[in-house]
């Protein structure tokens, strides 16, 4: 039977080709049915569907049809297609027909472990007006060449391959875009849920890494000496040495950064504008600053392992929206912190006047009524103790208005600053006290102690008083620690007693500390 005569006997075949290959939705899948099909349709031994990366005018990856794996491995690297006649067809997307692809001078030859091979036929696939990629097929069976029927076929097959890729990768698009939307929807919950800074940073970085593929998901923030440092890092394992991982000031890929503006990078290992120690480790990148409302909060970089497939052009506009999307909520979350704070700091305020307004002035106005009358009882008959017992009622309730007076300073100060005045860091020195001893310590202030203690005194003091508070932790059955602040306009008096039990078996131990002003 003539050539001829075949040809109908394979349009069935053909048919049933370009019906498998649009029945596939999946990406990956699609790709690997057209190969199969191709090969199966043309009965060539192997063949191979190359996609291109039109950016980078090279092949990003290779599907390939009757290689085994074992054969697959023996070849130290697949084709990029930067040279040979795979770099032919790229940088000239029309079909090609060899006899012989040895004999012809563009050929670059085979690497070492890679099956021989003769002739050879090489189609274009095309996406609308774009060329996705190109369909390979080698050693025709029986050992003779490919016929123009062949070309025919396989032509037609590319054209309804387009269509199915085209509707694949519409497919893919859509749900790689829903993902990363679910992603920032999450975050932005997660966020705005009240979690620390820290958690918050972490949050951003773990989801990205994980929506992106990638090896690492950082988040650096610019650093006062104007580079930026890693301030979150998440991996598959243990992030190790990058957090902490400064960028220096000057470096080009800084520059960008800075100024808000997306970086690319194809090789992190080789790419002279990474300056860090831990390049070695990654291959492609992309870092996406952390911008909203004119604000730089960071930068999220998530690179991919060394060898890894580079970012197409999806994944940078999906992974950039994120980014947006990350910042807002940071920027939002951090607001509803403030607000928050500002709530607690208003509450707090609150309470401190109503402690001063009502329960200061009752407790000092029964002090007043139980003066007078301690003062008319003074002429009682001897033996009469209503005298003393109103003389203990007087310094009980001198000492809680104290206590109380000492309340309504703490609460007047932010929870989580550092104390700037002198009665803010003595009560820091007695609340961090507190957390070894089990109980508050009583302080009381007596003086301006703000207005005439300097700087260098305080800090002596301040000492003083860290000493004795680990002295009276030490002892044995302390229940109680009482410390009185004395300030004078020529000396400071520091007293510290507490009730634990001495070496020789007494209670209640007194430290005093004084100097002039």
């Amino acid at each position: 039977m003539t050539e001829a005569g075949q040809e109908p006997a394979r349009l069935p075949v053909l048919l049933e080709a370009v019906l498998s290959v649009g029945s596939e939705l999946e990406l990956h899948a699609t790709l690997q049915h057209i190969v199969d099909s191709a090969a199966e349709l043309c009965a060539a031994r192997y063949g191979a569907l190359g996609v291109v990366d039109p950016e980078r005018v090279r092949l990003t990856e290779l599907f390939t049809a009757g290689m085994t794996e074992e054969q697959r491995a023996a070849v130290p690297r697949l084709p990029d297609g930067r040279t040979g006649l795979l770099g032919a067809l790229i940088s000239d997307p029309s079909p090609l027909l060899l006899d012989d692809l040895a004999k012809d001078p563009r050929s670059a030859g085979f690497p070492p472990g890679h099956p021989p091979m003769r002739s050879f036929l090489g189609v274009p696939i095309r996406v609308h007006t774009e060329v996705f990629g190109n369909l390979y097929l080698t050693e025709k069976a029986g050992g003779g060449p490919f016929t123009e029927e062949d070309l025919a076929l396989v032509r037609v097959l590319a054209a309804q391959a387009g269509m199915a890729i085209g509707n694949a990768r519409l497919y893919e698009t859509a749900r790689r875009r829903e993902r990363w939307i679910e992603g920032a929807a999450a975050v932005t919950t997660t966020l705005l849920a009240g979690r620390p800074a820290s958690d918050a940073l972490m949050c951003v970085a773990d989801r990205a890494r994980l929506l992106a593929d990638a090896a690492a998901g950082v988040v650096l923030q610019p650093t006062p000496e104007g580079g930026m440092e890693i301030v979150a890092a998440s991996t598959h394992g243990d992030p190790g040495d990058l957090v902490g991982t400064a960028i220096a000031p000057g470096s080009p890929v800084l520059e960008q950064l800075l100024g808000g503006e997306a970086v690319f990078i194809e090789d992190s290992a080789t790419d002279p504008r990474m300056t860090t120690h831990v390049r070695e480790r990654f291959g492609p990148s992309m870092m996406l600053p952390l911008r909203s409302g004119g604000q730089l909060i960071g930068t999220l970089a998530l690179p991919r392992a060394r060898g890894g497939p580079p970012y197409d052009a999806v994944d940078r506009l999906l992974a950039s929206q994120f980014a947006s999307q990350a910042a807002l909520a940071l920027v939002l979350a951090d607001a509803q912190h403030d607000r928050e704070q500002l709530a607690v700091y208003e509450d707090r305020d609150r309470i401190a006047r109503d402690l001063h307004d009502l329960v200061v002035q009752r407790l000092f106005a029964t002090e007043m009524m139980l003066e007078s009358t301690r003062k008319r009882s003074a002429s009682a008959p001897a033996g009469d103790t209503v005298g003393e017992e109103l003389s203990r009622a007087v310094d009980e309730l001198d000492s809680t208005i104290q206590e109380v007076r000492t309340a309504i300073f703490a609460l007047q100060q932010p929870p989580t600053d550092t104390p700037t005045t002198f009665r803010g860091r003595v009560l820091r020195e007695t609340g961090g006290a507190a957390v070894l001893l089990g109980f508050q310590p009583s302080v009381h202030f007596a003086g301006a102690v703000d207005a005439l203690l300097t700087e260098p005194v305080a800090r002596d003091l301040l000492s003083a008083l860290r000493g004795t508070l680990a002295a009276a932790h030490r002892r044995a059955e302390v229940t109680s620690i009482e410390v009185e602040v004395d300030a004078a306009p020529s000396r400071v008096r520091l007293t510290v007693w507490d009730d634990g039990r001495t070496e020789s078996g007494t209670r209640g131990t007194t430290v005093t500390w004084e100097s002039e002003l």
